[in-house]
Parts: structure tokens; C-alpha cells; sequence
């Protein structure tokens, strides 16, 4: 693949969509002609792309001619409806939704950690779940220095990771509290304003969550680590965006923390901002909308010299979605 791309979005119009087209945008990504599809919902809807309005499409088996990337973001159910489509018209896709994570056949890539991997597809490749992708981008750095033997992490997951309306429910939860008016749920199990819910996605059989469950089974997938053992507690907080992880890590050796940070610091796409003295630490209020995970609360962890525990946020809408897929799109073509 060289010059100018025919590059189709899929669910346009939600909120990783519409992230991703600015990302296309602001990284100036070769795109030749762009192609916006979704639901019946939205098509009809413009767009504006570049200084040019572009009309919303709707999504169907015949969308992918002559398309040479096709992001998708529409969910799971569409993705393994519509991205065979995509790949018999000639399209590589990058899929943004659970679809086709765990398939063997299918390459699951963080650019910043596996991009060999982009490589070994079949016509399809796999965007990580957010939560995944954030710890792994402070955990590389630490797993490539010494190899790591367990994490347990509790995840402190914004509104955004639902999607806009779910967002949008947040904030008018806020404005019916403040003007006395009763309080609606839809998105959520429960109220999620001022409230924390430690549930998220549908529990399974062993008592976790499926979100939890994709941050073990991700994990190995990407770090090609079988033996690696994980455990997660994901938890819906009021936040709009950028979702943050309390992690703690046993090591194989010792790791102090002053080599962690330098570690983590020298690596591509993650920051450490850490100095306790000062209140410095990341936090969701500041990350949203950056580039960059961010690292912070760096220590040694009291079980022992080969422990460390830490604090990770990360814009989910960003790098946990939409800027993923478009880093993998951009390996793709200059490869």
C-alpha cells in the first residue's frame, strides 16, 4: 500500500467514530476518498471532514467497494455482519469492537507494543478493548525490562467507555439533580451520578465480568504471554472521559521505582507525571483528550523488592479506541 487511501468509518456518526475523523484529520492521514457509514439512524446526516461536507451513508454488504481501510466502530454485532463484506471487496479492516478480538486468526495490536503483529492478518485486525490498552502501555516498558508474573488491577472506568449516549445520560442526570427533577437511568444498571458500579458489562459464569475477562485473555494475546496471570475488578464511575487503573505488578526480579519511571518514561505514547510532593499525579480531568497515557503514584509495593503498584488514565475515547486503530492504520501503509 502506497500514495492515497479509499478509507471507509463505520458508526460515523457515534462517539469513536466521530473521534476517529478527527484524529484522520489532525494527523493528516492520506486519505484519496473517505466513505462515512452507518445505521439507517444516521444516514442522511452530514459530516464535515477537511473543509468538505460529506453525507452519512447507510451500512450495507455493497459499502466496501474499492475501499482500501475500513475503520469500524458500530459494535460487535455489525462488525461480524458487515467486515467479511469489507474484506471479500479487497478492504483491510480495523475493528474496534469484541468481535473478532480473541480469534486466533485474528492479529490483536497496540502499535506502541506488537506491531509485528499488523502484519499477520488475514483481512482483519483486531483493536484491544480500552482498559486493555491502558494498562499495557504503562506495563510494556516495566514486562520488557523484567518479566512480569501477575497483575491485579481495578479499573475506574469513565461514561465514555458506553458511548455519547451514555455520556449524554451522565450529564442529564446532573442537570435533573440540580434542578430537582427525578433522576433516569437507561444506560447504566443503576444512577450513575454520585455513585460508583462495580459491574462493568454482564457477569459471567466464574463471578467476573466480561470487561474483566478481556483484560486477562487480551493481555496474553497481546503480550504473547500464556503463563501471565490477571486480575480485574472493573468499576463505572461519573466521569465523562478517560478511564483510570490502580495497578499493582509482581515481577520475576527486582524493579525499583526510580528505574520503573525512566522506563516508562522513554516509552512511546505514555508519560510519567508523578511527584507526590507537589500533588502532581494523572487524573481523568486532565488526561481527556490527549494523545498520551499518563503514570503516576510509581512505588514500591509492600509485598516485596519485586512489586511495584502504580496509577494509569488514559483518554478511552483516544487511545483506548479511536487513536488506536488509526496508529494501526498507519503502520499498515507505511510498512
Amino acid at each position: 500500500m502506497d500514495g492515497l487511501y479509499n478509507v471507509a468509518v463505520v458508526g460515523a456518526t457515534g462517539a469513536v467514530g466521530v473521534e476517529m475523523l478527527n484524529i484522520l484529520e489532525s494527523r493528516d492521514f492520506p486519505i484519496d476518498n473517505l466513505k462515512l457509514l452507518a445505521s439507517s439512524r444516521s444516514a442522511g446526516k452530514k459530516v464535515k471532514f477537511k473543509d468538505k461536507e460529506y453525507v452519512v451513508e447507510k451500512l450495507t454488504k455493497d459499502s466496501f467497494k474499492n475501499i482500501d481501510i475500513a475503520l469500524f466502530s458500530a459494535g460487535g454485532a455489525r462488525s461480524k455482519e458487515f467486515a467479511k463484506f469489507a474484506v471479500e471487496d479487497g478492504a483491510v479492516v480495523i475493528d474496534n469492537s469484541s468481535a473478532f478480538r480473541m480469534d486466533k486468526n485474528v492479529p490483536l495490536v497496540v502499535p506502541e507494543i506488537n506491531p509485528e503483529d499488523i502484519f499477520k492478518h488475514n483481512g482483519i485486525i483486531a483493536n484491544p478493548n480500552c482498559t486493555t490498552i491502558i494498562m499495557l502501555m504503562a506495563i510494556k516498558p516495566l514486562y520488557d525490562y523484567s518479566r512480569i508474573k501477575r497483575i491485579i488491577v481495578s479499573t475506574y472506568q469513565a461514561a465514555s467507555g458506553a458511548g455519547a449516549q451514555a455520556m449524554e445520560e451522565l450529564k442529564q442526570q446532573a442537570k435533573d439533580w440540580a434542578n430537582g427533577r427525578e433522576i433516569k437511568t437507561e444506560k447504566f444498571p443503576y444512577q450513575l451520578l454520585f455513585n460508583v458500579i462495580p459491574q462493568v458489562d454482564i457477569f459471567l459464569d466464574n463471578d467476573y465480568t466480561k470487561e474483566e475477562m478481556k483484560m486477562v485473555n487480551e493481555t496474553r494475546k497481546i503480550l504473547h504471554d500464556e503463563d501471565i496471570k490477571v486480575s480485574a475488578t472493573c468499576v463505572r464511575l461519573p466521569v465523562f472521559r478517560a478511564h483510570s487503573e490502580a495497578v499493582t505488578v509482581e515481577f520475576e526480579n527486582d524493579v525499583e521505582p526510580k528505574k520503573a519511571k525512566e522506563l516508562i518514561d522513554a516509552f512511546p505514547g505514555v508519560k510519567v507525571v508523578d511527584n507526590i510532593q507537589e500533588g502532581v499525579y494523572p487524573m481523568p480531568l486532565f488526561v481527556s483528550g490527549k494523545d498520551d497515557c499518563e503514570v503516576g503514584r510509581i512505588r514500591q509495593d509492600l509485598n516485596g523488592s519485586n512489586w511495584l503498584s502504580f496509577w494509569v488514565v488514559g483518554d478511552q475515547i483516544r487511545k483506548g479506541a479511536a487513536l488506536n486503530a488509526v496508529q494501526i492504520a498507519e503502520k499498515l501503509i507505511n510498512k
